[in-house]
């Protein structure tokens, strides 16, 4: 089994924490990791209809015979009210680390969290596998970047060494089937598919609600409810623009990612990893690899995203600010190749936003990594000396 690195995370809350909550994505290894890292607590999944039906029908008689125990509830979103019942136990028992709890929809949890654990619960976000859990696997040390953005990061395809074009076409169907029901009442998962696909296309872009809207066959509002359903479940990620420190007109809306670029892929129709070396979404699809890798740093350390990008009406932009002790800002290209033009918008910021020339880095698509004036040329393989 690969190790994760938000283990260490989870034993450490767990110690101070009496809940652990566990979100992310369906199939990015919820259930393996907790299983693994809390092996003294009892399991129960209420995916299992039969033992989401015992609990359902005598709730208080569940926990009063596990009272006192160490439970871990698999799917805690089939059953939200159970926060109820786990915030009374533990408030009465104070055992830390007393439930373990994961679920795969960010939204429903969030809500109910909120309103009965706050301050009883540490929440951790689990995405598929990060490539710095991956590149020290001999099989995938050498692997280019198509390849990965091609293959993807979810745990079943490289367990299970199952093919990437056997993997996504179900993980897709299954998603559409299941989850989105759970959130949302769409009734023409057809049409829902259609618009999913239609944001595959617009990777890196910036969202224009109206054009998918156009696109898709139906109104702003229903494209931003269905955006708001694949962000809850973890399919899309919303990386919003940054306007602290700038007097200049800045641009407001988002621009999309997709949280695994397998998915991405499958869904632009792309067979193969040599197809997306001449593809048109290449650039995207490598921005989107590097936006989620600094995304999953984030998360796996229990932190929120500290990730922006910059855009002025006047079309000055950089691909990546990260707020941080000190601002960082991140031109990203896939280009194998350098050249001097890259450094056009860090330049800008370097003038007119103060940023230090040492904290401005260019992710590209080559292998070396070097110093070029102040800025540091970084190759994506060396992601993490930013």
């Amino acid at each position: 089994m690969i190790k994760r690195i938000i283990e260490s995370k989870a034993i450490n809350l767990s110690k101070k924490y009496p809940v652990i909550t566990i979100t992310g994505p369906r199939q990015s290894g919820k259930t393996t990791l907790v299983q693994s890292v809390f092996r003294d607590h009892l399991y129960y999944t209420l995916e299992n209809p039969e033992t989401r039906n015992v609990i359902q029908n005598d709730p208080q008689g569940f926990f009063q015979t596990h009272l006192g125990k160490k439970l871990i509830i698999d799917e805690i979103q089939y059953m939200p009210e159970l926060l109820s019942y786990i915030q009374v136990i533990t408030d009465e028992k104070k055992i830390q680390g007393q439930f373990i709890l994961t679920g795969s929809q960010s939204l429903i949890l969030s809500e109910k969290i909120s309103q009965t654990l706050a301050g009883r619960t540490a929440i951790l976000k689990l995405l598929p596998f990060s490539l710095k859990e991956l590149n020290h696997i001999k099989k995938y040390e050498h692997s280019d970047f198509e390849e990965w953005i091609f293959r993807g990061f979810y745990p079943r395809i490289y367990d299970q060494d199952i093919d990437p074009g056997s993997f996504y076409p179900f993980y897709f169907e299954t998603y559409v089937q299941r989850d989105v029901r759970q959130i949302q009442n769409i009734r023409d998962l057809t049409l829902f598919s259609n618009f999913v696909r239609l944001c595959a296309g617009r990777i890196g872009q910036l969202l224009d609600y109206s054009s998918l809207a156009n696109d898709t066959g139906v109104s702003v509002n229903t494209i931003k409810g269905w955006l708001a359903v694949l962000e809850a479940s973890f399919v899309i990620f919303l990386l919003h623009p940054y306007y602290r420190n700038f007097n200049k007109r800045m641009i407001k809306s988002p621009k999309l990612y997709f949280t695994d670029t397998g998915l991405a892929a499958f869904l632009l129709n792309i067979k193969n990893s040599e197809q997306i070396k001449s593809h048109y979404l290449k650039g995207g699809l490598f921005e989107n690899l590097i936006i989620i890798e600094l995304l999953k740093r984030r998360y796996n350390q229990a932190e929120t995203s500290n990730l922006w990008f910059f855009r002025d009406n006047n079309r000055n932009e950089i691909d990546c600010i990260l707020e941080d002790v000190q601002l960082k800002a991140l031109e990203i290209k896939s280009a194998r190749t350098f050249t001097n033009s890259f450094t056009k918008g860090l330049e800008f910021l370097i003038r007119h936003a103060n940023l230090k020339p040492e904290n401005g880095y260019i992710i590209y698509g080559g292998d070396k990594s070097f110093q070029y004036k102040m800025n540091k040329v970084l190759s994506w393989r060396y992601l993490n000396e930013v």
